[in-house]
């Protein structure tokens, strides 16, 4: 089964606008009770998250998850910073790499597998704004051009 396979349950479509990616990588997460129900739910949101990492181990911020409603007293706070779990040569890898200028990890998809909640990484570095309508001209083209052919036959 390829990376990045099995329901989908939050993805960030930014990212790929804003960010050429370079690599991706497979983490579970460390959740609490209410935020597996929440996430299952699909009240995730990995827009302006990012990861990085801590006393040697992975975390990712600004993930934002909402409130479980049925969780009363019991909730999560919706933007605690969440611990994903790599082995340690990953960390490594990763951490010597996004040291570089310009790379950034980036959560790009949140989704189950195998009953667990796993968190598709991305090693990426930021686009300019050059690059940026560069990718539209040629999506632009893409569909100009798919569009016109549907027409013919």
């Amino acid at each position: 089964m390829p990376k990045g396979d099995g329901k989908t349950l939050a993805q960030n479509r930014k990212a790929s606008h804003d960010y050429t990616i370079e690599e991706t990588i497979e983490a579970g997460i460390e959740l609490k009770g209410t935020e597996i129900k929440s996430i299952r739910r699909g009240s995730a949101n990995l827009r302006d998250s990012y990861a990085r990492v801590y006393q040697d181990e992975m975390y990712v911020y600004n993930m934002h998850i909402a409130p479980y409603e049925e969780g009363n007293r019991f909730n999560h706070d919706p933007l605690r910073t969440r611990k994903l779990l790599l082995k340690r040569k990953q960390i490594d890898k990763l951490f010597g790499e996004s040291r570089e200028k310009g790379y950034a990890l980036i959560p790009l998809k949140l989704y189950i597998k195998n009953g667990y909640c796993k968190m598709l990484l991305g090693l990426a570095k930021g686009k300019k704004d050059y690059d940026k309508r560069h990718t539209l001209k040629a999506k632009e083209a893409k569909r100009e051009m798919d569009r016109a052919m549907k027409g013919k036959y």
